[in-house]
């Protein structure tokens, strides 16, 4: 998997922040508009210019980067108010090999529209007595926004039946018709309730588990039943969870139970699930334990790469029998690194093939093992598309040929999948290409999404189903050949997809749990707030993963999340129960995926083992940056952007 931050088409910080040097030309950054007015909720697109000697040209490589939560943006310059008041917008220009790295701030000021209406939003029909229910009452403006800052008043006509309090818990006291009036900014809304007499006599808590470790997710089911013990479908049921442990078990301890039923703890301790319906209350008491994942990750041997920064990695067994593994290269010379890895301990160079290209940045081979295809970045004729190699002797290897057609951009990654190659075109679509006869291979069709300003960075394919990464658009699922909704290579179907606040979905990695049966995608963020340093400083990358359940993959859900933090996430693989993580600066991390996925994943202890990749030789000595893992025969593969590759051994600690 090969993965960068795309700003906006084809470019992405880390192909584009290439080494710096100082300029004596006049530069600077201007940005319209240069004062932006808006209203929560409107958005507004920000354009960059770039000024050099007097003269000025629109930039579309301006990364943008919003400051607080007030706004937000897209890498683009897409502007959207959250919450009044002034915010910052910082814009960066990256570096190039003749011009510095520039920057400009400017401030965005916000107001908030007018309250255009008070709504009930569907109120409950009938209400049991004897039960609270928290009404949802919003005031909106014209635009059909909601005002969260506004305070709306609601009052009952008839108290002996029903109360509202300040938060809108409605308390049904007796059976009876009420009439509630919203009042809020000059405006007023009403809504007839019914509240009925009450037919719960009695409320069953079931499913869970008496004891449970920290990161298992156990499902409760509370039923109401009627005095004959008939189940009373829509009671309302509320979940709490109390805390029952003392500091000295484990301070600041943490539990969350959704309307759903679903509990997690990230702590050790005793928890208490409480399941409420008007007055009746049932109860379930679960021990939670530590999760006592206690790994260690022993260093078995090293590929050392001091003199260029390491891209992706691919490893397989050759027809020879032997393993193999190729690395990229990224800001260099256009060379791929191919080594023996049959003795892990002794990782072995063994050929180097050199393209017309600065980065080599993607590297894939066929599940035969015979071709490898290579992405380029920053040929010198600007022609970069990808290059096909014959691997089948991974200690002589040659080029069978280049593919350009329609590979405009720089082809930042791509995907080998049943004689078809998925390659990245100008950062906003794939091609399909087929490559049955690799000397001549054949464009098939391509798949690019309609949404205004669209970007890609990657593709993942699986089972005939293509997993793109899409930065805003998040993650898109689209049949290339699994059936499910008739699509093949040359018919790409979408399936669904899925998108994040954030708008950083940087990679995509697909996995079925055999346990629960429930379908999963690990989504990768990446982002450089703090900028990359490509030459002397390590750099602090930020994001997380996202565990998107897609069993249904037209609803997809994200359900959890993992989080290290002061560090940004990269490439990613999931073997199994296990997930391999190139965290960046946080180094390669080992994670737990048994069984249900919910809550934050790193502080309920499901973090195996964890190595740093610190290099003292290294391109930036001693500045970890891991790149992307693959788990291969009992051994952990991993390259590092300052360091090149390594081979691991994950063992249990005593």
């Amino acid at each position: 998997m090969s993965y960068r931050f795309v700003l906006g088409t084809a470019t992405c910080v880390v192909a584009c922040l290439v080494f710096a040097v100082s300029s004596a030309t006049a530069q600077s950054l201007e940005l319209e508009p240069t004062r932006p007015t808006l209203q929560v909720g409107q958005s507004q697109q920000l354009k960059a210019y770039y000024v050099a000697d007097g003269k000025r040209m629109r930039d579309t490589t301006v990364l943008f980067y919003a400051r607080g939560d007030g706004v937000s943006t897209s890498r683009t310059g897409q502007v959207t108010a959250e919450a009044p008041g002034t915010h910052e917008i910082i814009a960066l220009r990256p570096a190039t090999e003749t011009q510095d790295r520039i920057s400009k701030r400017i401030s965005v000021t916000v107001s908030q529209p007018a309250v255009a209406e008070i709504v009930f939003d569907a109120p409950p029909v009938p209400v049991y007595a004897g039960t609270r229910v928290t009404l949802s009452v919003k005031a909106r403006t014209a635009t059909n926004r909601e005002r969260e800052d506004v305070t709306v008043q609601v009052e009952s006509s008839a108290p002996e039946v029903a109360t509202v309090d300040r938060l809108h818990r409605m308390t049904a006291k007796a059976p009876g018709r009420v009439v509630l009036t919203a009042r809020a900014a000059g405006q007023t809304a009403t809504t007839t309730l019914e509240v009925v007499a009450n037919p719960v006599a009695s409320l069953d808590l079931s499913g869970g588990a008496d004891s449970a470790r920290t990161g298992d997710v156990l499902d409760f089911d509370a039923t109401a039943r009627t005095e004959a013990g008939t189940a009373v479908g829509d009671a309302p049921i509320r979940y709490a969870v109390r805390t029952d442990h003392t500091e000295e078990i484990a301070p600041g301890a943490t539990a969350e139970i959704g309307s759903d039923g679903r509990f997690v703890a990230e702590d050790a301790g005793q928890y208490t699930v409480v399941a409420t319906s008007g007055r009746h209350i049932a109860t379930h008491t679960v021990t939670i334990t530590p999760r006592g994942l206690e790994g260690a990750i022993e260093v078995v041997g090293r590929g050392r790469v001091s003199t260029v920064h390491t891209s992706d990695l691919w490893v397989w067994e050759a027809p020879d029998g032997r393993d193999y593994a190729i690395t990229g290269t990224w800001g260099g010379d256009g060379e791929a690194y191919f080594w023996d890895v049959t003795d892990p301990s002794n990782i072995t160079p063994v050929d180097t093939v050199t393209v017309d290209a600065r980065t080599v940045n993607d590297v894939k081979v066929s599940d035969d093992g015979r071709t490898c295809i290579i992405s380029r970045e920053g040929a010198s004729d600007r022609k970069n598309g990808m290059v096909i190699l014959d691997c089948s002797d991974p200690t002589d290897v040659s080029i069978v040929t280049e593919y350009t057609h329609r590979l405009t951009g720089g082809v930042h990654n791509l995907f080998i999948s049943e004689d078809h190659v998925y390659a990245l075109s100008n950062g906003r679509r794939y091609e399909i290409i087929n490559i049955e006869d690799r000397a001549s291979p054949t464009r098939v069709t391509d798949f690019e999404l309609e949404t205004p300003g669209h970007s890609i960075h990657d593709v993942w394919v699986d089972d005939g189903i293509a997993y793109s990464s899409n930065w805003d658009d998040g993650i898109v699922m689209v049949d290339v050949g699994n059936g499910v909704k008739g699509g093949s290579p040359s018919n790409p179907v979408e399936i669904g997809r899925y998108a994040y606040p954030s708008g950083w979905n940087h990679a995509a990695f697909p996995y079925t749990d055999a346990a629960t049966g429930k379908d999963w995608v690990v989504a990768g963020d990446e982002a450089f707030p703090n900028g990359l340093n490509t030459e002397n400083e390590p750099t602090i990358p930020a994001g997380w993963l996202h565990f998107v359940d897609v069993t249904d993959p037209e609803t997809p859900s994200e359900e959890a999340r993992y989080r290290v933090p002061e560090a940004g996430s990269h490439n990613f693989w999931v073997d199994g129960d296990t997930l391999y993580v190139a965290y960046y600066n946080a180094g390669l991390r080992v994670v737990d995926l048994s069984g249900d996925l919910k809550g934050n994943l790193y502080e309920q202890g499901r973090e195996i083992a964890h190595l740093k990749s610190y290099d003292p030789e290294g391109r930036i000595p001693n500045a970890a940056m891991a790149w992307g893992p693959q788990p291969y025969k009992g051994h952990i593969f991993f390259s590092d952007w300052n360091s090149g590759l390594w081979a691991v051994e994950l063992t249990s600690e005593e």
